[in-house]
C-alpha cells in the first residue's frame, strides 16, 4: 500500500472519529437540558395562561347599561327639569362611549349601538318636555272651566288628558323595553362575533407551520449537510495505486 493510500485511509478515520464525536456531543447537549423550541413553548404556554386569568378576573364592560339607565330616568321625569336632567345624563354617556369605542375596537359596534340609543333618548326627551307643557296648558283650561261652571266640558278635558299622559306612558315603557331587546340583541352578536374570531386565530394556526416542524426540518437539512460533506471528500480522493 501506498504513502497516498495509507493518508487517504487515515484522513477518512479521523473525519468518521470527529462527526461521531460531534453527534455525542449534540446528544450530550440535547440531554443536558430544554432545547430553544420547548423554553419557547413553555414561555409561550404562561403568557397564555397569565392573559386568560387576567381576562377572567377583569370586569367586562357593559356598555348597554347607558341607554336604560337614560330611559327609566327618563321614565320617572315628572317635571321639564327633570326631563332635562335626564337629558344631560345621555348626552354626557354618548361623550363617555365615543371616547371608549377610540380604546376597545374590539366592542366598536355594540358602543355604537348604545351610543344610538342614547341619541334616541335625547330626542325623546326633548318630545316629553313639549308633552308636558301640552298637559300643563290642558290642566289650566280644565281648571278655568270649572271655575266657570262648564263641567261637561272640563270633564270631556281631563278625560283626554288622562289619555295623553296613559299614551305617553305606554311609549315610555315601549323605550325602555327596546333598550333592554336591543341590549340583549347585541350581547348575543358579539359572543358570535368573538367566537368567530376564535375559530379564525385557530385556523390560521393550524394552517402556518409549527416552530416544532421548522426546528424538525432544520435539524434534517443539517444532517443532511454534514452527512453529505464526507461523501463528497472521499469521492474527491486520488487512488495512486495504479
Amino acid at each position: 500500500m501506498s504513502g497516498m493510500e495509507v493518508t487517504s485511509a487515515a484522513s477518512r478515520q479521523a473525519q468518521s472519529a470527529a462527526q461521531a464525536q460531534s453527534a455525542a456531543q449534540a446528544r450530550e447537549t440535547r440531554d443536558s437540558g430544554p432545547s430553544l423550541y420547548e423554553l419557547m413553548r413553555d414561555a409561550k404556554e404562561k403568557a397564555d395562561a397569565a392573559r386568560e386569568k387576567f381576562n377572567s378576573i377583569k370586569p367586562k364592560p357593559r356598555y348597554g347599561d347607558a341607554p336604560m339607565e337614560a330611559y327609566a330616568r327618563l321614565a320617572r321625569a315628572r317635571r321639564p327639569s327633570e326631563v332635562s336632567a335626564a337629558a344631560g345624563f345621555a348626552r354626557r354617556q354618548i361623550a363617555r362611549l365615543k371616547a371608549a369605542k377610540q380604546t376597545d375596537p374590539d366592542n366598536a359596534k355594540r358602543i355604537q349601538a348604545a351610543i344610538n340609543q342614547l341619541q334616541k333618548a335625547v330626542v325623546r326627551a326633548g318630545k316629553k318636555n313639549r308633552e308636558l307643557e301640552r298637559e300643563k296648558t290642558a290642566q289650566a283650561r280644565q281648571k278655568k272651566l270649572m271655575q266657570e261652571k262648564r263641567t261637561r266640558e272640563a270633564r270631556r278635558q281631563k278625560q283626554e288628558l288622562l289619555r295623553r299622559q296613559a299614551m305617553r306612558h305606554i311609549r315610555e315603557s315601549g323605550y325602555l323595553r327596546e333598550a333592554e331587546m336591543d341590549n340583549r340583541m347585541q350581547s348575543h352578536i358579539a359572543a358570535v362575533d368573538m367566537e368567530l374570531r376564535e375559530q379564525a386565530q385557530k385556523l390560521g394556526a393550524s394552517l402556518q407551520p409549527s416552530m416544532e416542524a421548522v426546528a424538525r426540518q432544520y435539524a434534517a437539512e443539517s444532517a443532511a449537510a454534514e452527512s453529505a460533506a464526507p461523501e463528497a471528500a472521499a469521492g474527491g480522493a486520488i487512488d495512486l495505486q495504479a
